[in-house]
């Protein structure tokens, strides 16, 4: 493997591990300057732990944000620890002070996953203070020092954000570009004859939820500031808000192709045009992935690979089938191969723009600069924390709620098992840190992530075993601890099995540091990661609430962004065929763009839903088949959507027809049960126009087997109920 654009780089060179970085020196300066320097080794461990919780909440994102949720990480840990410290001591108290804590912190996890966190941070720190009584006066020391590291790690993470903030934003743009670069691969695989198509298509939705997240994160970085003048004169800035355009043009030009994947391969069955198509992509795959690691080493990107000889060879094939006569044949797939191949050329020369512009050139000139305005903001990403939104959710019929209740039934049997059986009792807090660190609102992310910490915890454990019988060195130790804690934090986000082995041995060699005559250590972490485990898998039959409560809000939700982003290309049309003002065309072109993305979200939330529910148990299970059809058919749908407002854009005169047949399957989108349908008018499909037959064709084609899916589900009545304004949100 080459590793210069392999893993190895593409995550070293990454924001995981900047991150890493970041939170591993913000948590261990406190011990090592109190510790190290002063001696004072038990105030530095509870400064460290105080750094640690606000460590948790501090993930990629723009650092005025992060700032916010430190400082109230900070205060609602500080309250936390006094909390704890206080009926620390009193044997009943601390029953309820532990199990109150568990429900209210794990109600935060309405504000979705940055609440989540927040909670779980708050949490962590609770259970640490268990670790030994405290009296009242040492309550106040304690509170106090985790309050001061609280506050380090935050004005040491603000800074560092501060001065590192172009960093930041090259790396969040790199991480999507490598997304979308993984999307482009995904797409290359519909065309390989040798992978099966449904699962091909399983996969790329999967990998365009992911995508979607990745771009939202980097619009967040990129977008913030980029309105003053003079960040529109740094070349740094040019360039990334350049590669962000760009990056986004080039997913445009994919997704607007109209492809029919299983007409395609029918067709070309035996031809050389699919693998040629394939080819292309995984090229233009390989491109955008230099790319991404050439802006976050910020570096210039080398063009090693071009797709020109792969382009000349699908032309000579599409030349090919003219001279075979299958313009005239076939005129459906030959229009659709040459849309293919207008839609590659125009992909790579989008990415040799990229390449350019990682030159960083002082005299390149913003793209498209009319978008860079206050409207900008409707893209970003908006964090309200709305007390409302807790109390509303107090209620048995709430997710939210069940889970609060089921974190807290958990934790009231980790505290009664550590109280009932002797042995348990000084290590009793750890049985109940693992069951916070694994217990989720869903049920197949609590048993994903039961094995992962079951299996990670005994793999860290025998990690430090062998660390241990290797050397008793405190400086190998100390190395060996940092290390583990960068690489702990950098795959928490990536691959959590291997984040809680690296996380498991940091802490025990920790341990080690404190109490180097411990012998049964190690051990003791095992046994009480087993019994956390079993606590947490059997809690989460408890008042569960499956995926499939989620599906019919989620797949309204879907079905109605998609009607928006038909409405939407409707309105830019009409504003091109009756030459509006430039106003009015403005405001049709940002609110295309912003239903575009409102589409990506909405079907990234509904598929990441169904494949989670088919993780669950199959008697919880709800028509998984037609809800796999309805989530591929809104896929296509979308490429459509997007594929017939390209073509008439760049017809040069727009037939009336067209647009009225569009009109007319605008209510074939979640019909409502009290008004007819209006029947699609014909006229358009009887091949007078070869360049939007076909695409009409599949757009309607896309509408009715969704239709037909939800009438196999249930009647028309049930799917236009009102969608839960936290469906979403819970989801």
């Amino acid at each position: 493997m080459d590793l210069t654009y392999g893993p190895l780089q593409r995550f070293l060179f990454s924001h995981h591990f900047y991150s890493g970085v970041r939170r591993a020196a913000g948590i261990l300066l406190p011990i090592a300057v109190l510790g190290g320097i002063f001696g004072w080794y038990a105030s530095g461990l509870i400064a460290t732990f105080g750094a640690l919780c606000v460590a948790f909440i501090d993930q990629p994102g723009p650092h005025e944000h992060r700032a916010r949720e430190m400082l109230g990480g900070t205060a609602l840990s500080t309250l936390t620890v006094t909390l704890t410290g206080l009926a620390s001591s009193h044997p009943l108290l601390i029953w309820g002070v532990v199990m109150g804590q568990c429900f209210a912190f794990s109600m935060l996890a309405v504000y979705g996953k940055k609440g989540g966190q927040i909670g779980f941070a708050c949490l962590l720190l609770m259970t640490v203070t268990l670790h030994n009584a405290l009296s009242t006066q040492d309550v106040w020391v304690h509170a106090l020092t985790s309050l001061g590291g609280g506050l380090f790690y935050t004005l040491f993470s603000y800074s560092v954000s501060r001065v590192m903030q172009l960093r930041e934003k090259e790396q969040a743009l790199s991480v999507a570009l490598f997304a979308t670069a993984d999307y482009i691969a995904r797409r290359a695989d519909m065309y390989d004859l040798d992978q099966d198509l449904e699962k091909s298509y399983r996969k790329l939705i999967v990998c365009q939820a992911d995508m979607t997240d990745k771009h939202q994160a980097a619009r967040d970085m990129v977008l913030r500031g980029l309105a003053t003048p003079k960040a529109q004169s740094d070349s740094n800035r040019v360039m990334l808000w350049n590669l962000f355009v760009e990056m986004i043009a080039i997913l445009d030009l994919l997704v607007a192709t109209r492809t029919d994947y299983a007409f395609l391969r029918h067709k070309l069955m035996g031809t050389d045009a699919l693998l040629f198509m394939r080819d292309a992509l995984h090229k233009m795959a390989s491109d955008l992935e230099r790319i991404a690691l050439a802006v976050a080493r910020e570096h210039t990107a080398p063009q090693r690979s071009s797709v020109k000889a792969e382009l000349r060879a699908l032309e000579f094939e599409i030349q090919q089938m003219h001279t075979n006569g299958l313009a005239q044949r076939d005129p459906e797939l030959y229009s659709l191969c040459i849309e293919i191949l207008r839609r590659l050329r125009n992909s790579a020369k989008t990415i040799d723009r990229m390449i350019v512009a990682t030159r960083r050139d002082r005299d390149a000139q913003l793209l498209d600069p009319i978008k860079i305005d206050r409207s900008l903001t409707q893209f970003l990403s908006r964090q309200q924390f709305r007390p409302h939104l807790i109390t509303s959710n107090l209620r048995l019929d709430s997710p939210i709620c069940r889970y609060a209740l089921r974190v807290t039934l958990a934790a009231g049997i980790a505290l009664a098992l550590s109280a009932l059986i002797p042995a348990l009792a000084r290590q009793g807090y750890w049985i109940l840190l693992t069951v916070l660190i694994i217990m989720k609102p869903g049920f197949a992310l609590t048993r994903q992530r039961n094995g992962w910490r079951l299996v990670g915890t005994l793999v860290g454990c025998g990690l430090a075993f062998g660390v241990l019988y290797t050397t008793q060195h405190e400086t190998w130790l100390f190395a060996a601890m940092v290390l583990s804690t960068i690489i702990g934090g950098s795959l928490l986000q990536i691959n959590y099995l291997l984040a809680s082995a690296f996380n498991t041995n940091a802490v025990l060699l920790a341990f080690n540091f404190l109490d180097p005559g411990a012998t049964t250590i190690i051990a003791d972490r095992a046994l009480d990661t087993f019994l956390g485990s079993v606590i947490a898998f059997g809690c989460s039959y408890v008042l569960p609430w499956w995926e499939a409560q989620f599906m019919p809000s989620l797949m309204r939700a879907a079905i109605s962004a998609n009607r928006e982003y038909l409405r939407a290309a409707l309105s830019q049309i009409q504003a091109h065929v009756t030459h509006a003002s430039e106003l009015e065309v403005k405001r049709a072109d940002f609110n295309l763009r912003l239903a575009r993305k409102n589409v990506h979200v909405a079907l990234a939330n509904f598929a990441e839903a169904f494949y989670r529910m088919i993780l669950e148990p199959k008697s919880r299970q709800w028509h998984v088949v037609e809800l796999n059809n309805i989530v591929m058919q809104n896929h296509m749908l979308s490429s459509q959507i997007s594929a017939v407002a390209t073509v008439l854009m760049s017809s040069p005169k727009i037939p009336e027809a067209s647009i009225e047949f569009l009109n007319a399957l605008l209510p074939q989108l979640l019909p409502a049960p009290e008004q007819p349908t209006p029947p699609v008018p014909k006229s358009l499909l009887d091949g007078t126009f070869p360049d939007l037959t076909y695409p009409l064709k599949q757009l309607q084609r896309s509408i009715v087997l969704i239709n037909a899916e939800i009438e196999v589900i249930y009647d028309k009545a049930r799917i236009n109920a009102e969608v839960p304004e936290n469906a979403n949100e819970a989801a």
